[in-house]
């Protein structure tokens, strides 16, 4: 297990869930000039989608935060990284219900997994992280403030993983792989596209491109004790292969050439999730797997005596925000919430530690220790000091 792999795994999921509440913000959009003539419109106009993602990649790349996520150090547990990434959807007005946030969380995640297995060399899982970061460049290009926190992001990756050998990208692919070996949803588009099948599994292609730095396969060279190449054989490689491209740039700037990591929603489709067959049928096999440690019990103690009295929901204040609905309508967004196997879903936890008063008052110092000034407000840093919080318990 590589102590290397949360940075990427972090910020190319964040990707994902950014790419995809864009999208669904602006399908829910309507003209501003309409939602001033009526104001009971339900629905996002385009400053407010600008402000949500202008608040979660705010409270994403929290200088803090980010200097705790690239310390080594081992991948959080499957729940614990939901936890995390509940929190940064929540970190502006935007609201998801449960039915919602799993299916963001399952389309982020199936998207990641399908891009770790198709890199054509370890070290292209770079790369993608890149994509992913050009695109939320691209967000908020607008806001100088938050723009040089991606900027620092950047240094701080180049710093961190440029210098790794092949084998120690080999190393964070197959942790990345072990993480994700259980997740087997559907998604449309992947099934639309054919590179899905119908229990989940991708489809690994047998064309395109070699990796870069490698030959088409087909051919056998024998040489002599001396060097000297002596006879080819060729054999059928089975595929329909070409040669490589041109290496990516791994600098800020730069084209990456793969184009695993950019935005696949940048053409408006539905998107569904659907559980596959094989997890359904392995949800009871799985039960033993999720059923509470010792070890996860002492990770959420601690996890709820750093966060002390904050709340993710505050149900007296729920109409204060803009609801976000990652389905076509209401009633599959309900019928997915019912539907959906307990094994698979993500309950909401609840900490109250209000009574608590050496937890407040260590939370208090920890949230002194974190406050930043500048250009960001003070509900994004403090939301941004929330993770790194919670990072300390996990």
């Amino acid at each position: 297990m590589s102590s290397r792999t949360l940075p990427l795994l972090f910020i190319n999921l964040g990707g994902e869930m950014l790419y995809i509440l864009d999208q669904r913000l602006r399908a829910q959009n309507i003209p501003a000039d309409k939602a001033k003539k009526d104001s009971a419109i339900a629905g996002w106009i385009d400053d407010d989608r600008r402000r949500v993602m202008n608040d979660i990649i705010t409270t994403m790349f929290n200088k803090k935060f980010l200097e705790e996520l690239f310390k080594p150090q081992d991948l959080y547990s499957k729940k614990a990284l939901r936890t995390v990434f509940d929190r940064l959807a929540h970190a502006s007005i935007m609201r998801l219900n449960q039915a919602s946030m799993d299916k963001l969380y399952d389309l982020m995640t199936m998207a990641f997994k399908y891009q770790v297995l198709l890199c054509p060399r370890p070290k292209d899982l770079l790369l993608v992280s890149f994509n992913h970061m050009d695109a939320i460049k691209d967000f908020v290009k607008d806001t100088p403030g938050i723009l040089s926190q991606v900027d620092e992001t950047y240094q701080q990756l180049i710093e961190m993983y440029t210098p790794l050998s092949s084998g120690d990208f080999q190393l964070i692919r197959q942790t990345l792989l072990i993480f994700f070996q259980d997740m087997h949803i559907r998604v449309s588009i992947f099934l639309k596209d054919k590179v899905q099948n119908s229990n989940g599994r991708f489809v690994l292609p047998t064309s395109g491109p070699v990796p870069h730095g490698t030959q088409v396969p087909g051919l056998i060279r024998m040489f002599s004790c001396t060097g000297e190449e002596l006879t080819r054989l060729q054999f059928s490689n089975g595929g329909n292969y070409t040669a490589a491209l041109r290496e990516g740039s791994f600098e800020i700037f730069g084209d990456r050439v793969t184009k695993l990591g950019t935005n696949m929603y940048s053409v408006s489709r539905p998107v569904e999730t659907h559980m596959s067959g094989t997890s359904k049928n392995s949800a009871q096999h799985t039960k033993v797997n999720t059923a509470p440690n010792p070890l996860a019990k002492e990770e959420l103690n601690l996890l709820a005596k750093l966060m002390g009295g904050l709340e993710v929901q505050k149900p007296g204040n729920a109409d204060s925000g803009f609801r976000v609905n990652l389905f076509a309508t209401d009633e599959e967004e309900e019928e997915a919430l019912i539907s959906r196997p307990d094994e698979l879903s993500y309950g909401v936890i609840k900490i109250q530690a209000t009574k608590d008063q050496q937890a407040n008052a260590e939370l208090a110092k920890i949230m002194g220790e974190f406050t930043e000034s500048g250009d960001q407000s003070p509900s994004a840093s403090s939301k941004g000091d929330d993770l790194l919080a919670m990072m300390d318990g996990l």
